[in-house]
């Protein structure tokens, strides 16, 4: 698993592919968040941060993502619970799991 903190040497923790069928992407590490839109199951995004919320007394993982995929601005950047994204350390990786994905 990536470190909770992007390493110095780069702005990002690593990539992620989308694995659920829509995952809406939230202005805030919040389930009442504001949707930004969704991401289809395969997208590939870059993981910028993550962070952890406790609500209700039940802990959330959550990640900040930056995706090229959004068909009316170009790149959008917002919040999904890290349990509907795999995380991985490389961009290729990410792009030969998201291709296995969509198969």
């Amino acid at each position: 698993m990536p470190p909770a903190t992007h390493p110095l040497t780069r702005e990002y923790i690593g990539f992620g592919v989308v694995t659920i069928s829509f995952a809406h992407l939230l202005s805030e590490s919040d389930p009442d968040g504001v949707s930004q839109g969704y991401l289809r199951r395969g997208t590939v995004v870059r993981v910028i941060e993550r962070t952890q919320i406790t609500k209700a007394g039940n802990s959330e993982s959550w990640v900040l993502v930056e995706s090229n995929y959004s068909s009316s601005t170009g790149i959008s950047r917002g919040w999904l619970q890290e349990s509907s994204v795999e995380i991985y350390g490389s961009e290729s990786q990410a792009n030969t799991a998201s291709k296995t994905m969509n198969q």
